[in-house]
C-alpha cells in the first residue's frame, strides 16, 4: 500500500543547486522547442494537412512546436476508438490503475525542472507559478491513486440478517477531457488521471494556447506503459472537433475548464440526446469566476494589502481564483488603495525565464488587446487608475499590473471576468454592505476576507456565497487534498477537485445482494 498523502513540497529557488537546475532544464527545454507532434489515437501516430502553431508569449516569433489540426472525422474516430479500448481497461483492477499514476508521478518528480521550464516557455509563467503548477500535478497523480484504492475497498454499508451487499464503483465510459491553458498541466493531469484512474478512456485535448505541455504528459503516459487507447490526444479547434466529441452518443462525459460561454455550450450540447445514446452526459465544469477579497476596518491592512496584491497579480491574474476586485469598508478605503498601489508598482514583469521576474506575458495577443480594452472601459466608466494600466515592450504580450479605484460595484470590470493583471476595488458603506456586493456577480468561484472580528467571521462564513472561501489569507493556492475546488453559480458544477468527492464524478455506483439465508 501507498504512503499516506502528502503534498508535494513547493522548490526553494534562492538555493544555488535548484537556481542551477532550473537554469540547465530551460537550456535543455528551448533545445527541443519548434518541433512537430502527432495526433495519437489508440496508439497510431496521424499527421493532417493543416497545421496547429503553438507560440512563446514572450516572444511570439518563438515556435513551441507544431501540432496537427484534426477534423470531425479524427474526432468520431477517437472517441470510437477510445470506446473500444475502455471494454477492456475497465476490467483493470483498481490497483494496477492507480500504480501507473504512482509511477508517473515518480517519473515527473524526477523531471520536475523540465515540465516548469515548458510552462515558462509556452504560457509565460514565472519560476515560482510554473513549480506550483507541476508539484499539482504531482499531487493529482498521487491523491487520485490513493483515492481509487480508497473506493476499491469494501464500503460500509447498513447489515441486514440473512444477505450480503457489496457497494461498488465502475467507471463510466469514454470521457472528452478539455483543459485550459492557465494551469496547463495541473488540471489537465488532474483531470485526465481522475478520469483514467477510475477505469475509464479519453480523449485529451488539450487548449491550442498550450498542446506542448499536454503532449508532454502524453508521452509520459506512454512511457510508464499506459496501454494504447487509455489516453487518446488530439488538437484542433473547439467548434470542429471540441463539439463532435462532446455530440458523440458513445461519449458518456466531458470534463471542461476554461470560460463561462464554452461550458455554457458544452452543457447544452451534451444535455442532448443523440440517436443511439443510451445515457445521459454527464458534464464536470468549472467556468471561471469574478472573485473578491473583502477588507473590513478590524484588520492589518499591510498584510491584507499583500495578500490581495498577491492573489490578484500571480500568473498575470490568469486565474478563475485571482482576486479581481478588493471591496473595501470606507473607513480603510484610502489607506487601502495606497498600500496596494504602492506594492503592485514594485512588481517586476519581464521575461519568465528570468528567475527575479514576478509577472511574464499574458497567454497571446487577442488576451491582451481584451484586457487593455477593460481598463480603458473602467476609466472611461469612472474608474481611478492608481497603478498600471500599459502594454510593457516591443515584444510580447506584457501588461502592467493594473489596479483601478473607485469602481462602482455594477461596472463592467466588477461584474466581467478578465483574465489578466487587472484588479477593480470597489468602496463600501460597512461590512454588511460589503458582502451585500461581494455576492452581486453570477459567479461564486473563491473569495475571501479579512477581519479580526469573530461574529464578522462567522456571518461571511455563512452568507459569501463561494465554494472556496478563505479568512485572512490570500485567495489563491488551493492545494490537493487541503482544500478541494470548486465553485457555485455560473463558475460551475462545484466539482471539487483535489477533494475525496472528485472521483466519484468518474463513477457510477453499483450495488449487489446477494440472499445467503
Amino acid at each position: 500500500m501507498p504512503t499516506k498523502f502528502k503534498n508535494e513540497p513547493f522548490t526553494d529557488f534562492t538555493k544555488s543547486a535548484n537556481k542551477k537546475a532550473m537554469e540547465k532544464a530551460l537550456t535543455k527545454v528551448r533545445a527541443e522547442l519548434g518541433k512537430e507532434h502527432h495526433i495519437v489515437i489508440n496508439g497510431v501516430k496521424i499527421t493532417t494537412p493543416e497545421k496547429l502553431t503553438s507560440y512563446n508569449p514572450s516572444k511570439p516569433s518563438e515556435v513551441i512546436g507544431i501540432f496537427q489540426k484534426a477534423n470531425v472525422e479524427l474526432a468520431t474516430t477517437a472517441v470510437e476508438e477510445a470506446a473500444k479500448a475502455f471494454e477492456t481497461w475497465k476490467n483493470v483492477p483498481a490497483k494496477k490503475r492507480a500504480d501507473y499514476l504512482f509511477k508517473a508521478a515518480s517519473l515527473m518528480r524526477k523531471r520536475k525542472f523540465e515540465y516548469c521550464a515548458m510552462l515558462t516557455y509556452e504560457v509565460g509563467k514565472s519560476w515560482a507559478e510554473a513549480d506550483a503548477d507541476t508539484a499539482e500535478a504531482i499531487d493529482f497523480l498521487e491523491f487520485y491513486g490513493r483515492e481509487m484504492l480508497r473506493l476499491a475497498a469494501p464500503q460500509p454499508l447498513t447489515k441486514v440478517a440473512g444477505e450480503k451487499n457489496e457497494l461498488r464503483y465502475i467507471p463510466l465510459g469514454v470521457g472528452v477531457c478539455v483543459p485550459p491553458w492557465n494551469f496547463a498541466l495541473a488540471i489537465l493531469v488532474g483531470m485526465t488521471s481522475a478520469a483514467v484512474v477510475a477505469g475509464n478512456t479519453v480523449v485529451l485535448k488539450p487548449s491550442s494556447d498550450s498542446p506542448a505541455i499536454g503532449y508532454k504528459f502524453f508521452k509520459l503516459m506512454e512511457e510508464v506503459g499506459l496501454p494504447k487507447g487509455v489516453i487518446n490526444f488530439i488538437t484542433g479547434p473547439g467548434g470542429a472537433v471540441g463539439d463532435t466529441m462532446v455530440a458523440h452518443p458513445k461519449t458518456r462525459f466531458i470534463s471542461f475548464t476554461g470560460s463561462k460561454e464554452v461550458g455554457i455550450h458544452i452543457n447544452e450540447l451534451a444535455a442532448k440526446v443523440a440517436p443511439g445514446q443510451i445515457w445521459l452526459k454527464r458534464v464536470i465544469a468549472e467556468m471561471g469566476g469574478k472573485d473578491s477579497i473583502l477588507v473590513d476596518s478590524e484588520t492589518d491592512l499591510d498584510a491584507a494589502a499583500q495578500a490581495t496584491v498577491a492573489s490578484a497579480f500571480g500568473f498575470q491574474g490568469q486565474k478563475c481564483s485571482a482576486a479581481s476586485r478588493a471591496i473595501v469598508v470606507a473607513s480603510v478605503y484610502d489607506k487601502f488603495v495606497e498600500k496596494v498601489a504602492e506594492r503592485t508598482k514594485k512588481l517586476v514583469v519581464g521575461l519568465p525565464e528570468d528567475g527575479s521576474t514576478y509577472l511574464g506575458p499574458v497567454v497571446n495577443k487577442g488576451s491582451m488587446e481584451k484586457i487593455l480594452q477593460y481598463i480603458a472601459t473602467a476609466v472611461k466608466e469612472g474608474g481611478r487608475l492608481v497603478a498600471g494600466g500599459k502594454h510593457l515592450g516591443d515584444e510580447g504580450w506584457f501588461v502592467e499590473p493594473t489596479v483601478i479605484a473607485d469602481v462602482d460595484p455594477m461596472g463592467t470590470i466588477s461584474q466581467e471576468e478578465i483574465f489578466g493583471p487587472v484588479m477593480a476595488i470597489i468602496k463600501a458603506k460597512d461590512f454588511v454592505h460589503a458582502l451585500e456586493i461581494a455576492n452581486n456577480t453570477e459567479f461564486g468561484l473563491t473569495g475571501g476576507v479579512w477581519t479580526k472580528n469573530k461574529k464578522k467571521q462567522e456571518r461571511a462564513k455563512n452568507e459569501f456565497h463561494a465554494g472556496n472561501f478563505y479568512i485572512n489569507r490570500k485567495i489563491t493556492g488551493a492545494l490537493v487534498g487541503v482544500h478541494p475546488f470548486g465553485g457555485f453559480n455560473m463558475s460551475g458544477t462545484d466539482s471539487k477537485a483535489g477533494g475525496r468527492d472528485y472521483l466519484l464524478l468518474f463513477t457510477q455506483a453499483k450495488l449487489i445482494s446477494h440472499k445467503i439465508k
